[in-house]
């Protein structure tokens, strides 16, 4: 049985005070969330430390939103994989679209970025997806293909949850038809060695898609930014029928 995770990644989002607000919110709604059902937050690096000892002792797993893979004195703005272990991480995103769109992020940097984390024994969650033009060349396949084969090299796909993130629905409330995003997560899986990997859907999924999203054969999960916002709407991702 693959493992379904619903990931909430806040990007930037949130003070130390807004993220206890959110905390006091949503923890009540874990109550009604099946035992097997996966919750997980990606926080900016400054809330790290105060989330994990805010999340002591409940089921939701924590995760941040970048590893260097320097071993030691990771450059300026990096955190290495010491530094997240020590906090008691669990998950790290890895290959984020915007780093890839923005910041130049390439295929052999996500690989050591993967390989980081594992080393040091978290799961990365491996972004991987297509731009508008790309997908209006009808090049989503083969750009996804080759993310997933430079990126892989070396790669435990035991200890590996992957996100199919179309960086054309990041931010624009655009999202896939729930049949496309299934049919092209299939793509993915084929593509790997171990077929029981989890695989997320992170297009714009909101309450009102998320039980369509949930309901398709080849997604595991989802990783969420805007919905995850509010807690009444995470709790709604959460607990998707």
């Amino acid at each position: 049985m693959r493992r379904i995770i619903i990931a909430g990644n806040w990007k930037m989002h949130k003070t130390q005070r807004e993220s206890l607000e959110f905390l006091q919110g949503f923890l009540p709604h874990l109550e009604d969330t099946p035992e097997k059902r996966e919750v997980v937050l990606c926080v900016p690096f400054t809330s790290l430390n105060f989330m994990s000892k805010n999340l002591h002792g409940s089921r939701v797993k924590l995760g941040a939103q970048n590893i260097h893979w320097a071993e030691e004195g990771a450059f300026t703005g990096e955190v290495s994989g010491a530094m997240l272990t020590e906090i008691g991480l669990n998950y790290v995103i890895v290959g984020h679209s915007e780093r890839r769109q923005y910041f130049g992020e390439t295929d052999d940097t996500v690989n050591k970025r993967l390989l980081a984390a594992q080393s040091h024994g978290l799961t990365p969650i491996l972004c991987v997806g297509e731009s508008k033009a790309q997908r209006d060349a009808g090049e989503t396949e083969q750009v996804i293909f080759d993310q997933l084969k430079k990126g892989l090299v070396d790669v435990d796909q035991d200890n590996l949850v992957i996100a199919y993130e179309p960086i054309w629905a990041i931010g624009t409330g655009d999202t896939c038809e729930a049949t496309e995003a299934n049919r092209v997560i299939g793509l993915i899986r084929g593509q790997l060695t171990n077929k029981d990997v989890t695989i997320q859907y992170g297009g714009s999924v909101n309450p009102g898609n998320v039980d369509e999203i949930m309901a398709q054969s080849d997604i595991d999960g989802a990783l969420v930014g805007g919905a995850s916002l509010k807690a009444d709407s995470f709790a709604r991702l959460v607990n998707y029928q």
